[in-house]
């Protein structure tokens, strides 16, 4: 979020020890001492690198920044302190009111409030809309389109979003792409090299991967940043230095993470075809999936096989009782948590969590029926991880 790239003069000596340190130091401070008034209002305008006060920076979420901008080939990065932080960052950066916003119709229930209901107080217009259909993409933009926004992989049947397409439509009409990403991790798919103005990422889940840090990030190009830092600042939607450290640790491994998790999720998802207990399965990279051609195109490759991420979505042949019986059969080995990218594997009920203010025809509209399971696979070997399933899916057959 800060203009500056280097330690202030008043932290030499941590500089120095940085310089040698195999791991980078946390800067806890909250202000910084400046030599004079002048230097200050230097600071504060941005005329010289340094920093004063955290909320507008701080040496470990510049870091941090560089990290996201490197994975994501990005002009520009901001942390904030959760994936929402970056998501309202983006909206308060880029809308206005009188502005019009295309949403895909299956985003994550938080931020289709966002940018809805919320939204909707300060007079920002919406349109959900299924943007994997660019025919209606298309219909649905109006002059007033300022963004579309859309998942990578959505939640949670994982259905992918032609970044291109989708791209070279809000172009045309002098709108932006931003793209949440949170599912795929900048090691399965970028989207600003695909066309997208901006990415979100929740590092709360895969991108640090530890289950002991709420961060978010929003990367984007120059072209779409004129507002971002200084929203970023004045709406207070910065991050700890500790959390940024602790991220900061958690992608020192992101890449083999994201790897391991994702062929384990593509042999999982294999083995599960045609299992009697489970009346649908969505995976990306399975031939049969109507979104493998373009994922496959638009995602990268593990030693020359395409790699689809680490989620799994099924749907159980049962009713509640055979839901709530396969959950806690596979309980502690594989357990209930409402979240995703940790390094163990988890799953998730999308009716009773993500999705549970829709209602039952919305929600069976978007495909979630009460039988529907998301799997976060995490880094365990992908035979132990379907022992524990077969286990599971043998107590309800």
């Amino acid at each position: 979020m800060s203009q500056s790239k280097k330690i202030s003069p008043a932290q030499d000596a941590a500089q120095l020890a940085a310089a040698t340190a195999l791991a980078p130091p946390i800067y806890p401070a909250t202000v910084y001492a400046c030599g004079s008034p002048q230097q200050a209002a230097d600071l504060l305008a941005g005329k010289t690198e340094g920093f004063i006060y955290s909320r507008d920076g701080h040496p470990n979420s510049d870091m941090l920044a560089e990290q996201c901008k490197a994975w994501h080939s990005a002009e520009q990065a901001a942390i904030t302190g959760s994936g929402m932080a970056a998501l309202a960052l983006a909206l308060i950066s880029q809308l206005k009111q009188g502005d019009h916003v295309l949403l895909s119709h299956q985003l994550y229930g938080r931020t289709l409030g966002l940018f809805t209901t919320e939204a909707d107080r300060w007079g920002i217009e919406s349109t959900e809309v299924d943007t994997c259909n660019l025919d209606a993409v298309q219909q649905a933009v109006r002059n007033t389109t300022k963004l579309i926004i859309a998942e990578t992989i959505a939640n949670p049947l994982l259905h992918v979003a032609d970044i291109e397409g989708l791209a070279e439509i809000a172009h045309a009409s002098h709108a932006r792409l931003l793209i949440d990403n949170t599912f795929a991790s900048p090691v399965v798919c970028r989207p600003l090299e695909s066309g997208a103005d901006l990415v979100v990422e929740s590092m709360t889940k895969i991108m640090n991967g530890h289950s002991d840090v709420i961060l978010g990030c929003l990367c984007g190009k120059n072209a779409a940043w004129d507002r971002v830092s200084l929203s970023a600042t004045t709406w207070g939607l910065f991050a700890s230095p500790h959390s940024c450290w602790l991220s900061m640790r958690g992608m020192a491994t992101m890449d083999l993470r994201v790897r391991q998790a994702s062929s384990s999720a593509q042999e999982i998802a294999e083995r599960l075809v045609g299992h009697p207990a489970v009346s649908e399965l969505h995976y990306p990279g399975l031939p049969d999936d109507p979104h493998q051609p373009l994922a496959q195109k638009q995602f990268s490759t593990i030693q020359g096989e395409s790699c689809y991420g680490n989620m799994i979505t099924l749907c159980l042949a049962g009713d509640h009782s055979c839901v709530e019986k396969f959950i806690s059969t596979l309980s502690p080995e594989i357990p209930f948590c409402p979240s995703l990218g940790d390094l163990k594997t988890t799953l998730s009920h999308p009716e009773s969590t993500s999705h549970r203010e829709l209602s039952a025809n919305q929600r069976k509209q978007l495909g979630i029926h009460p039988g529907t399971i998301r799997l976060s696979v995490g880094i365990e070997a992908a035979s132990d991880i379907f022992s524990h399933l077969e286990r599971g899916l043998e107590a309800i057959a």
